[in-house]
């Protein structure tokens, strides 16, 4: 099953008196990176969080926020007593330094962030992540997971309309291959005529040049190294596991098989097709950019 790398995916659980808010976003990046802000009561957990949240998102940029929410009236007041004797003793010497008389006051100090916090009446968290954040988190990855899976079908839907245009170009140029070496050999016996007039056509000469532009314009090991990559990528898109490094990979390599063709073929009808393929070649790698 395709997947995006875009999604969004909200989880809440009941906490003690308040409630655990768990917020995913995610989008497309090159490689996976989690960044996760969450309260200092769960840091202890933020590895194991981040471990989960690999399990389920191989690859994209992954911002997850965490909160414990509680009314004035389901929460405590929490003095952080450390904190605000550091700060009491960062303002007493910056008082000193500059020779100001007036005391620093309680009211400065408790203003500062984190040194008053209000709390939910819970239990301290100690060894294990606790079940409600787990079942939150499980929530906002599941919501997600939908929302990847939904952009994913429009993805595939795009990505097959557009593989049928590749073939239908890739036809074309194949059917046009022998008419180029066709027509070159008319021109090439026009030219001969018009120089030598009644003389008679060396035949020999004549097959020998259309044979040397048939050597150099063949383009039938391109067509099929083509064939075989269209064929991968059809089994590709079809596949449930991650695939976007390897449709990326699979784009560079049909790229690759286009500009050869381009260049051996030395035809101006090829040539627009070419030009044809490459933008819709363009159009698929956008996409494929944000496929996990």
């Amino acid at each position: 099953m395709l997947k995006s790398m875009t999604g969004y995916g909200k989880g809440e659980a009941s906490f003690g008196a308040g409630r655990i808010v768990v917020e995913l976003r995610c989008v497309n990046h090159r490689y996976g990176e989690i960044s996760v802000k969450l309260p200092r009561q769960f840091m202890p957990f933020e590895s194991d969080i981040k471990k989960r949240v690999a399990e389920r998102l191989s690859r994209g940029k992954i911002d997850l926020f965490i909160q414990v929410e509680g009314g004035a009236s389901q929460g405590v007041p929490t003095a952080n007593l450390p904190l605000a004797r550091g700060y009491f003793k960062a303002f007493s010497s910056i008082r000193e330094a500059l020779g100001i008389d007036e005391p620093v006051g309680l009211e400065l100090v408790v203003s500062q962030r984190d040194v008053i916090t209000m709390a939910a009446e819970v239990e301290t968290v100690t060894d294990e992540v606790p079940q409600e954040l787990v079942s939150a988190l499980d929530a906002a990855l599941a919501g997600a997971d939908q929302m990847r899976i939904f952009e994913g079908e429009s993805l595939l839907a795009d990505f097959r309309k557009r593989r049928e245009q590749l073939e239908v170009l890739i036809t074309r140029v194949a059917e046009r291959a022998p008419e180029v070496v066709s027509d070159y050999a008319v021109k090439l016996k026009e030219r001969i005529a018009a120089l030598i007039a009644d003389s008679g056509l060396p035949e020999d000469r004549l097959a020998l040049e259309v044979a040397v532009l048939a050597d150099k314009g063949d383009i039938t090991e391109e067509l099929v190294r083509l064939a075989s990559h269209l064929r991968q990528f059809d089994e590709t898109i079809g596949r449930s596991e991650p695939v976007g490094r390897k449709l990326d990979f699979l784009l560079q390599e049909i790229n690759r098989e286009v500009n050869t063709i381009g260049s051996k073929a030395n035809d101006a009808q090829i040539a627009a097709l070419v030009v044809e393929l490459k933008s819709e070649l363009e159009k698929i790698r956008e996409q494929v950019q944000n496929v996990e």
